[in-house]
C-alpha cells in the first residue's frame, strides 16, 4: 500500500495565508468559521457546528453536500475554532495502512493530551470493512471523525458508522454566495473581464459549486483579456454553455419560478414559453431536467405516476441525444407535466411524516410486524399472531401498524383528480374493512 501523502506533507494545510501562486480557490479559502459562506444554517449561532463549536466540544460527523460548497473547509477550521490536532486523509488514494498511521498518529497525540479531528475526504468510497476499522477509534474518542461525502449518507456508509456521527447537510451554493464569492476574487485579482449580464451568467453556469466559479474566475484572470466579454464571448472563451440572462429583470431563477408556476397552473404554452427562453439563452438542459423531475413529484405525484417516469425517461433521451436533438426530449416532458392532474397530496404527506418522525422518532414498531430471526427474538415475542395479508379474506388483514402508544394518522390525503382518485378509492374501501374488523375483533 502506498503512503497517501509525501513526508512532512497534507493536501489539507493548516488555515492560514496559502501562497501567492497558490489556485484561486485556495487563495481564498475562509479563514475562520464566520467567513464560510452559504450554510449559515450549520455554522451560524443557531447551527448544529455553532453550537458544538460555542460549547468547545465537537462530536463526529458526516458532511453531506455537493462539490464546491466547503466540505474540507469547514473541517478545516473546525479543528482550529476548538483547539484539536488536524489530519487528514482522502479515501480516492489511501488504504488500511494510510489510516493504521493515521490511528496510531492520534493515539500518541492523545497520550500528549492533544486531541485529533480526522477529516476524511471521500469517505463514502471506504468499503464496508474498512468503515468499520473507524469504529473503536471513534467509540474510544482517539479521534473525532468528520467525514466529507457527496452521496447520500443512508446507502454509502454502514448502519454502525452512521449511529456514531451526526449527518449534517450542506447546501448547494445559492446566487449570492456565489455573488459573494466572486466579489471576494475581485477584492484581491481586480475586476473581472465581464460586463454584468456575462458576470452573471457565469454566477449562473456554476450550479451552486463554487470551486467551480472560481477556477472559472481564474481562468479568466490568467487571459489578460483587454476587453470585458458579453455573455456570449464568455461561453465560447469557456468553451462552456452559459445563460444568457439579464440577472436584474429575468435571470436564472426568476426564469425556472415562471416555469414551475406555469406547469403547476397547466398552461403548457407559458411552461413551453419559459423553457425556450432558458434554452435558447444558454442554461444548461440539465438543470432544467433536474427541476422538471422535482415538480413530477410535488406538484403531481399519483394523481398521474407517469409524470416521473416521463421526465426520467426524458433525462436518459436528452444525454443519449444530446443538443440540439435530445431537446425535443425535454419539451416532451414539459408539455406531459403542463397538461397532467396536478396533486400535491405527496408533498404535503412528506412534510407531515417526516414532522411526525421527528417528535416519534424513539417508538418501537409493534412486535407482531418485527421479524425473529433468532430464538431469543421469538421468545420475546417478535413476530408473535403477525396476520399475513396474503392469506386473508380479500388480501387485507386489517392489522394496526403503528407503534403502541401512537394514534393511527393519516399523511397522505388523495385529491379527487387523475390517477389519485382511484387510490382514494382504495384507501376508503380499505379503512372501511379495517374498521368492520376491528369492530368484530
Amino acid at each position: 500500500m502506498s503512503e497517501l501523502f509525501p513526508p512532512d506533507s497534507s493536501p489539507h494545510p493548516a488555515p492560514g495565508p496559502a501562497a501567492a501562486d497558490a489556485p484561486l480557490a485556495d487563495r481564498l479559502r475562509p479563514l475562520h468559521l464566520g467567513e464560510v459562506i452559504g450554510q449559515d444554517h450549520l455554522t451560524g449561532p443557531e447551527g448544529a457546528i455553532g453550537r458544538m463549536v460555542a460549547a468547545g466540544k465537537l462530536s463526529s460527523m458526516i458532511l453531506w453536500g455537493p462539490p464546491g460548497t466547503g466540505k474540507t473547509s469547514i473541517a478545516r477550521l473546525l479543528a482550529e475554532a476548538v483547539g484539536m490536532r488536524f489530519a487528514a486523509v482522502s479515501a480516492v488514494f489511501s488504504g488500511v495502512a494510510d489510516l493504521k498511521k493515521a490511528f496510531a498518529e492520534a493515539e500518541t497525540a492523545a497520550r500528549a493530551g492533544q486531541r485529533t479531528l480526522l477529516f476524511v475526504d471521500e469517505i463514502h468510497r471506504f468499503n464496508r470493512a474498512q468503515q468499520d476499522g473507524f469504529l473503536p477509534f471513534v467509540e474510544r474518542g482517539t479521534v473525532t471523525l468528520v467525514g466529507a461525502t457527496t452521496e447520500n449518507p443512508s446507502f454509502a456508509l454502514n448502519a454502525a458508522l452512521l449511529s456514531r456521527a451526526q449527518v449534517l447537510i450542506l447546501h448547494r451554493l445559492d446566487e449570492a454566495a456565489l455573488d459573494t464569492l466572486l466579489t471576494r476574487a475581485e477584492a484581491l485579482e481586480g475586476p473581472l473581464p465581464l460586463d454584468g449580464d456575462a458576470r452573471a451568467a457565469l454566477v449562473a453556469s456554476a450550479d451552486g459549486d463554487g470551486r467551480f466559479l472560481l477556477n472559472q474566475a481564474e481562468t479568466l484572470y490568467n487571459a489578460k483579456l483587454s476587453q470585458p466579454l458579453a455573455p456570449a464571448g464568455l461561453g465560447k472563451f469557456l468553451q462552456r454553455r452559459v445563460a444568457v440572462y439579464d440577472k436584474d429583470r429575468d435571470g436564472h431563477y426568476n426564469l425556472i419560478s415562471a416555469l414551475h408556476k406555469s406547469l403547476r397552473g397547466s398552461d403548457p404554452q407559458a411552461a413551453l414559453y419559459y423553457l425556450a427562453r432558458m434554452l435558447t439563452a444558454g442554461e444548461e438542459p440539465l438543470y432544467v431536467l433536474r427541476r422538471l423531475v422535482r415538480f413530477a413529484s410535488e406538484d403531481i405525484g399519483l394523481a398521474d405516476p407517469q409524470a416521473l417516469t416521463q421526465c426520467l425517461a426524458a433525462k436518459d433521451a436528452y444525454q443519449f441525444l444530446g443538443s440540439p436533438e435530445g431537446e425535443l426530449a425535454i419539451v416532451q416532458a414539459c408539455l406531459y407535466l403542463a397538461t397532467a392532474p396536478k396533486s400535491n397530496a405527496a408533498y404535503a404527506a412528506q412534510k407531515a411524516a417526516w414532522k411526525s418522525a421527528r417528535e416519534t422518532g424513539s417508538l418501537a414498531p409493534p412486535a407482531n410486524i418485527l421479524n425473529a430471526p433468532t430464538k431469543l427474538m421469538k421468545d420475546i415475542g417478535y413476530g408473535k399472531d403477525y396476520a399475513y395479508d396474503h392469506e386473508a379474506e380479500d388480501g387485507f388483514s386489517g392489522a394496526n401498524y403503528w407503534p403502541e402508544g401512537m394514534a393511527p394518522q393519516a399523511y397522505y390525503q388523495p385529491v379527487e383528480r387523475g390517477f389519485e382518485r382511484e387510490v382514494l378509492k382504495r384507501l376508503e374501501w380499505w379503512d372501511k374493512k379495517r374498521r368492520e374488523r376491528r369492530g368484530g375483533e
